[in-house]
């Protein structure tokens, strides 16, 4: 049995890992108030507050179901941090249909794969929730990426 090596450097994790902590509450709010201004021409001040209630709630523990996956071993990571992104859309989307605010009309791919996304707010990439995240998500992707490929070398596959 080949043993796994260790990250030599698990840098790109805590970078990442930081970055999230300052971006994902501003994009929970973000969500609802961007998409209330461009469907009314303005976000009432109720429902901005209300938004900001919500990432308060919600941040916390999706940055913490974050924390914990990136700091789970590469090789047991059964989700990417993407995918938590995109089921917490949920949140937003409740308080844009509380507050009437008209959906986006979709395309088929994003009304098959994205069914209850009805205002369009999963991110795609890590731009898509704050361009705070572009540079890290990538240094940690291409940093993951060595390491399963390291491994597998170790291992004598490819």
């Amino acid at each position: 049995m080949v043993q796994h090596v260790s990250a030599p450097d698990d840098e790109p994790v805590e970078v990442l890992i930081a970055a999230i902590a300052e971006c994902t509450m501003v994009w929970l709010e973000r969500c609802v108030v961007t998409t209330t201004t461009a469907r009314l021409g303005h976000c009432p001040p109720a429902l901005s507050e209300q938004a900001a209630t919500m990432a308060a709630e919600q941040g916390p523990p999706l940055i913490a179901d974050l924390t914990a996956l990136l700091r789970t071993d590469v090789d047991e990571q059964r989700q990417n941090p993407l995918m938590l992104y995109r089921s917490a859309v949920v949140h937003p989307t409740g308080l844009l249909i509380d507050a009437g605010v008209p959906a986006t009309v979709r395309d088929e791919f994003h009304e098959r794969v994205f069914a209850d996304d009805r205002y369009e707010l999963s991110p795609a990439t890590w731009a898509d929730i704050d361009e705070r995240l572009r540079e890290p998500g990538l240094y940690w992707g291409a940093w993951k990426a060595a390491v399963i490929l390291h491994r597998r070398r170790a291992e004598g596959r490819r």
